[in-house]
């Protein structure tokens, strides 16, 4: 088993973690530019993993009522209102769903260039007035734990709740949990939550149970337009590399991916995004990196202070000790 790294590549976190003959590491990939912003992913987690109800009320800000990743909330769709990008006349038709032209077992959704760009007759059916002008369009991304590949809540759970599974996820099990809240400052996403009613951290799990029975996580499962895509990791990477590149392409210079790199801050993230825009108008890190990075070398320095001080303490004692020898004679 290879030694455990706080930071930098890591090209099997399962088999570092002590599986023997790992399956395939697995995650998420999100394309945020077919998200339409239903929330069936937000419904479909709560209704298999129980997860308690965190708040009907309207935010204020657009049609999101949940504000955010928390301890209630494994799955989030974030809705960004902004101006719209001037493309001039543009292409005059492009296909934009990703699954097109491979097989996934269920119909396709409607593809247009609206659904594409992100422009306000796109975005006028989810609630959106459409004049036709294309000045306004929705951003939408369901968010979600990064199952980070360097996992600093892991790293400083003093009790082993988190755990790493097989399949490359970070768990929280809750009946282990004992509400310390060291994780919570420890991800760099702010995605780990604890419940006010007994402390607990929660998260999501990539639907541990259903990877176990061979299915794929519900929020998947229930997504209409495959915005949310789940398999092999290393063949999402490439699948979301060649969207980018027709999405460039076909006139969308400002899409970029966000988490896929196995050499950022975070070793890579299980679970990364297809973007619209920069990260911080998602609401995400635009450089995460994992907090426990700099431990290695804080626990040199601490240790060669003591080394210092226990230095300094025996020399003072060894050139005090002639001097009282001299004075009691």
């Amino acid at each position: 088993m290879r030694k455990n790294l706080f930071s930098g590549p890591e090209p099997d976190p399962a088999g570092d973690a002590g599986h023997r003959d790992p399956p395939p590491r697995v995650g998420f990939f999100t394309d945020t530019s077919v998200c339409i912003g239903c929330k069936a992913c937000e419904v479909a987690c709560k209704e298999w993993n129980a997860i308690p109800e965190d708040g009907l009320a309207l935010t204020g800000m657009s049609y999101d009522n949940t504000g955010g990743l928390g301890a209630s909330t494994w799955r989030h769709v974030a809705f960004v209102e902004q101006p719209a990008p001037d493309r001039g006349a543009g292409p005059p038709h492009a296909d934009a769903h990703p699954g097109a032209g491979r097989e996934t077992g269920r119909a396709a959704a409607p593809a247009d260039e609206t659904a594409l760009t992100g422009t306000a007759a796109g975005a006028g059916a989810a609630g959106t007035p459409d004049d036709g002008s294309g000045t306004t369009r929705w951003l939408m991304s369901s968010d979600v734990c990064k199952h980070c590949t360097h996992a600093a809540c892991l790293d400083v759970c003093p009790t082993g709740s988190l755990f790493r599974t097989e399949f490359g996820t970070v768990v929280v099990q809750e009946d282990v949990c004992n509400g310390c809240g060291y994780c919570v400052p420890a991800c760099p996403y702010g995605v780990i939550e604890q419940r006010p009613q007994d402390g607990r951290a929660f998260k999501c799990t990539l639907c541990y149970d259903r990877l176990g029975a061979g299915q794929e996580p519900a929020c998947a499962k229930a997504c209409p337009t495959e915005s949310i895509q789940f398999g092999p990791l290393d063949e999402l990477r490439e699948r979301a590399a060649l969207r980018v590149e027709r999405l460039h392409e076909a006139g969308v210079p400002e899409a970029r991916l966000y988490g896929h790199d196995p050499d950022n801050g975070v070793g890579g993230d299980g679970a990364f995004f297809l973007l619209l825009d920069d990260p911080e108008v998602y609401g995400l890190p635009p450089d995460p990196v994992v907090t426990t990075r700099d431990l290695p070398a804080m626990w040199r320095h601490a240790g060669a202070a003591a080394l210092s001080l226990a230095g300094g303490l025996a020399l003072s004692f060894a050139l005090c000790a002639p001097a009282r020898r001299k004075g009691r004679r």
